[in-house]
């Protein structure tokens, strides 16, 4: 793709993203005119209604804020498990990292009321943050399993077989704490995975998109280690590369992406698997060097869309956001596969 042409469609996405970030803060199931957001976010706003200036920075702004980042980590993790296990179908839940989140979850809601006599869902802010806290926990006991794993096992396949067999076991864990726990702790949880850009505010959308802040720069250092590694095992071998130390970055990078995404926001579906499909087919390439910004903007992006279709006038509430992303991003890998596969039958291979 010619140089003026990749610059034109990295602005039209840049772009998108001012556009779906501003009518993110304009609309909602109380209108705001342009003029007040203006003013309120620039601090000029004294004269608007207090309930406008609530509105907008402690729940529109954290919230778009929290998408945008969410976003782009996701897509980020999803780029760099494709590209390490060479499957199409891999995304940040390949390894049953969600999955660690998930049972840290489970065990901190579903087991509170049974044994402490209290909803977690009625402790507010701690129990948000012991959610947090739970969650990450969860995430980075079953990523540095896989780490280990990663330092026994030889092929990407056998080691994607082993995440998956993790996430089931995982599921199967919290099934059981489910048939244990009262109603009001189930409903708690399954509330919580259903995902949620909403759910972070105040300081906590600070110390989280500070996190994400150092984690992705950090993530483009891999980019040469991972163009390496699409040649093949052998001839990154033969380029000087160490294979078993770049994929245990990778998925140590990955996997924290997917960790703290998932501990703040819940399980975030089909956004990492979409979106480097999608970048594929936009940009026509596999370098890194173009995927890895290009699917951090793309991520950012739709998830800012996903999270302006939850939350559209004339909704009571807002629409659980993984029920969004289900409907916008399946259809684009259904389409970018079927693609694929109508250009391989034309070229006869």
């Amino acid at each position: 793709m010619r140089r003026g042409k990749y610059s034109l469609l990295v602005l039209l996405i840049t772009c998108s993203i001012v556009v779906f970030l501003l009518l993110n803060l304009l609309l909602g199931s109380v209108s705001i005119p342009f003029a007040s957001v203006w003013n309120i976010l620039t601090g000029g706003g004294d004269d608007d209604p207090v309930a406008w200036q609530n509105i907008i920075l402690k729940s529109r702004l954290p919230q778009a804020l929290t998408a945008l980042v969410a976003g782009a980590g996701l897509s980020i993790s999803g780029l760099q498990m494709q590209t390490i296990f060479r499957n199409p179908l891999a995304g940040p839940s390949v390894l049953g990292i969600s999955s660690g989140a998930s049972l840290g979850v489970a065990f901190v809601v579903l087991l509170s009321g049974k044994l402490g006599g209290v909803a977690l869902s009625r402790l507010g802010f701690i129990g948000e943050v012991a959610l947090s806290v739970a969650a990450i926990v969860g995430a980075l006991s079953v990523m540095g399993l896989i780490v280990l794993a990663s330092r026994k096992v030889a092929g990407s396949v056998t080691l994607l077989i082993i995440g998956v067999m993790i996430g089931y076991i995982a599921n199967a864990v919290i099934g059981v704490l489910k048939f244990f726990s009262v109603e009001e702790d189930i409903k708690a949880y399954v509330i919580w995975g259903l995902g949620s850009f909403a759910r972070v505010s105040g300081n906590q959308m600070m110390l989280f998109v500070t996190i994400m802040a150092v984690i992705i720069p950090l993530s483009f250092l891999l980019i040469k280690s991972l163009n390496l590694l699409m040649l093949g095992d052998g001839y990154a071998r033969n380029l000087g590369l160490n294979i078993n130390r770049a994929r245990v970055w990778v998925i140590t990078c990955a996997g924290v992406l997917t960790a703290i995404v998932t501990a703040y926001c819940g399980p975030i579906i089909f956004l990492g698997l979409a979106v480097p499909h999608l970048c594929r087919a936009i940009f026509q390439t596999s370098d890194h060097r173009v995927l890895m910004p290009t699917s951090m903007l793309v991520g950012a992006s739709l998830a800012l869309l996903c999270n302006l279709i939850a939350r559209l006038p004339g909704f009571e509430g807002a629409l659980p956001v993984n029920s969004v992303t289900a409907l916008v991003g399946a259809p684009v890998v259904a389409s970018v596969l079927f693609r694929k596969r109508k250009r391989r039958d034309v070229e006869g291979f």
